[in-house]
């Protein structure tokens, strides 16, 4: 079932102003959610807190590699014969994945 937060804002927001008998349980059984969120989302709505989208949207992760690193390891990959691998064996300070996703995108430029 997917989850419908503006339904169960709505939903809140009825049962708020009187306008609507269900009770909390079956809202939960509507949307989707847990009883326990809906209650979290009644103090959201009672407080002027509530919001649609969630607060890290559009953030970059915390443990993203920092942009002055990206550009060294792209330096030092198209100033490099190696493979992937073996350039990846080589930097060794990151994974294998984190690495080959810089790289395969020098790779995709190449390719165009």
């Amino acid at each position: 079932m997917k989850k419908n937060k503006e339904e169960a804002i709505k939903l809140i927001k009825k049962k708020l102003n009187n306008d609507s008998y269900l009770t909390y349980d079956e809202i939960s059984l509507i949307t989707g959610y847990h009883t326990k969120y809906l209650f979290k989302l009644k103090n959201e709505i009672i407080n002027g807190t509530i919001k649609l989208e969630h607060g890290n949207k559009n953030k970059k992760p915390h443990n993203a590699l920092p942009e002055e690193e990206v550009q060294k390891i792209r330096q030092l990959y198209s100033r490099s014969s190696a493979s992937i691998r073996k350039f990846c064996k080589f930097y060794g300070k990151h994974s294998y994945s984190c690495i080959y996703n810089i790289v395969e995108d020098i790779e995709k430029e190449k390719r165009k």
